[in-house]
């Protein structure tokens, strides 16, 4: 029986990672970097922290790149943009953690990113306070795909992994919760469903509508 669900943010409750492909985007021209070559390192990227991210980097472009700059770019970019425009929330995103609350399902988020950006983009956007615990990046050790973070999160919520639904959108994600022995769904968004991603999921949604009209 499921009693909870643990969402990651990026890319399934908020649309950060299209202002990320924009970020890295720019910064590739910064650097003198092919942007089809930042594109495909992104993707490697997706799900995964601060600390992953940069080691895939350097792993790709070679290890005399200035990763540290060339990540400081990016995140300066993405100030600039989430300044003057915003953080979209993916379609459904409030409409589906309404319905699941008064539905009475315990939520959690589990997000590769940072604490101090995931409460102020979940604050910003008015999703903050639906989740009862939100497991972040710096708060683990191991990044997705390592189960660590959604194993934190079911023992947070003291369920078991078996009464939980994780919502991903990226492999990494889907890897992560999968191994922590979690019912997995797979809201895609910048990449979608392929051979790898089936191995890992049980469920494929077109959006967070799906959610609603099958639980």
């Amino acid at each position: 029986m499921i009693k909870g669900f643990v969402f990651d943010m990026d890319g399934v409750l908020l649309d950060t990672e299209t202002v990320c492909d924009r970020t890295w985007e720019l910064a590739a021209k910064d650097f003198g970097l092919d942007p089809k070559d930042a594109m495909r390192i992104i993707s490697l990227c997706r799900g995964t922290n601060k600390k992953t991210s940069r080691e895939i980097i350097l792993r790709e472009v070679g290890a005399d790149f200035d990763v540290d700059s060339y990540m400081a770019a990016t995140s300066s970019y993405f100030k600039q943009i989430e300044a003057e425009e915003g953080i979209a929330t993916k379609p459904h995103a409030m409409e589906c953690l309404s319905y699941l609350k008064e539905k009475g399902y315990r939520l959690a988020l589990a997000s590769s990113t940072r604490q101090i950006v995931v409460e102020k983009q979940l604050k910003d956007t008015g999703l903050y306070d639906y989740f009862e615990f939100l497991i972040c990046g710096d708060m683990v050790t191991n990044s997705k795909p390592d189960p660590e973070i959604y194993a934190t999160a079911v023992n947070h919520l003291g369920l078991e992994p078996s009464e939980c639904v994780a919502i991903e959108d990226s492999l990494n994600g889907l890897r992560s919760a999968k191994a922590a022995g979690l019912v997995t769904i797979m809201v895609p968004d910048r990449v979608g469903p392929n051979e790898d991603t089936g191995k890992v999921t049980d469920f494929v949604f077109d959006s967070l509508k799906g959610i609603i009209e099958n639980f």
